[in-house]
């Protein structure tokens, strides 16, 4: 019969577990060098992200340079409710997310048809050359691209009035028509982003096993049925996760390129709540309010990537976490 000092001896011989500090250290130790590599941009997320929070609590203060964040009087909710009562409130909502929902809706499909095409051009030279000239407008500035359009639909000068001049159709003046600035503003981002979008579909597509398409070929499927029964279902947990990504932003309309191409004459449909944040803040000084309406913002962005995602994870078995 066993005793309890022959019990002791034999546990004594196992191997301890180790801690979790003991297998965190000697993974850091195995991966010091991706570790390294990954640094700089820890330390810039940290510093430039994750630090600046702390200044979120301004939002619900009324904050003066002079006394410091700590040192201002608190002021609870007040300017969240000045700002969900005031004759702006619904406006600046209302441009915010049609500006969004039209930019997903043509945006996001955009990258992934066109990685759908030229995936199946077959000449190379040619579909490098095109992947090339697709990929350019990414890497110029909003301001050029903003100069760009207003050059483009100039009233007089502008090739897009010359051509309606020439079909016999009468000039547009597209940048004081509040009625045309969304669709302006959502073809410009189109044919900026398209290319540059699409090369992690085309990666993904990349990906794809060569042998199901031989498999499929040789039991007689077409082009467009490989497409449809392989690429395409191939491509959906990718798509599901960059859907995922974009609604995360979906109240973060681009603020740069709002205000360069709108006036007071389009702010009608071209205000957003990040333009008026930024004349609040930076322009009027008023710290707190524009402080209150950013987090607003954030919040409701937060709220439809959890949302979205738990739908995703739901439905596709697709999902950020």
């Amino acid at each position: 019969m066993r005793t309890e000092a022959d019990y002791i001896e034999q546990t004594a011989l196992l191997p301890r577990k180790k801690s979790w500090s003991q297998r965190l250290w000697k993974t850091v130790e195995r991966d010091k060098y991706l570790y390294l590599l990954i640094l700089p941009v820890l330390i810039y997320y940290v510093v430039f992200h994750y630090v600046p929070m702390y200044g979120i609590i301004i939002a619900f203060k009324k904050f003066q340079p002079l006394k410091g964040i700590l040192g201002s009087s608190w002021v609870g909710f007040r300017y969240f409710e000045e700002f969900f009562t005031a004759p702006y409130f619904w406006r600046l909502l209302k441009n915010t997310l049609l500006l969004s929902f039209y930019s997903l809706l043509w945006g996001f499909p955009a990258p992934v048809l066109f990685a759908l095409l030229l995936n199946e051009v077959r000449h190379k030279l040619y579909k490098r050359l095109v992947q090339t000239v697709s990929y350019l407008p990414h890497f110029i500035s909003i301001v050029v691209i903003a100069g760009m359009v207003v050059s483009f639909t100039g009233l007089r000068e502008g090739i897009v009035n010359q051509a309606l001049v020439l079909l016999g159709m009468e000039p547009i003046n597209f940048m004081a028509e509040p009625g045309w600035f969304r669709t302006i503003f959502v073809g410009s981002g189109i044919w900026q982003g398209f290319g540059w979008g699409s090369i992690i579909y085309l990666a993904a597509i990349a990906g794809i096993d060569p042998q199901l398409y031989e498999a499929a070929e040789m039991d007689g499927a077409g082009r467009w049925t490989r497409m449809w029964h392989i690429t395409i279902p191939s491509l959906i947990p990718t798509i599901v996760i960059m859907f995922i990504m974009q609604m995360g932003h979906l109240m973060d309309v681009g603020v740069e390129k709002v205000l360069l191409l709108s006036n007071p004459l389009t702010y009608e449909t071209a205000d957003v709540i990040s333009t008026f944040v930024y004349r609040r803040g930076v322009l009027n000084q008023d710290y707190s309010f524009a402080t209150a309406v950013g987090l607003f913002n954030n919040v409701i962005n937060l709220v439809l990537l959890i949302g979205v995602n738990a739908l995703s994870r739901r439905l596709s078995q697709s999902s950020l976490w």
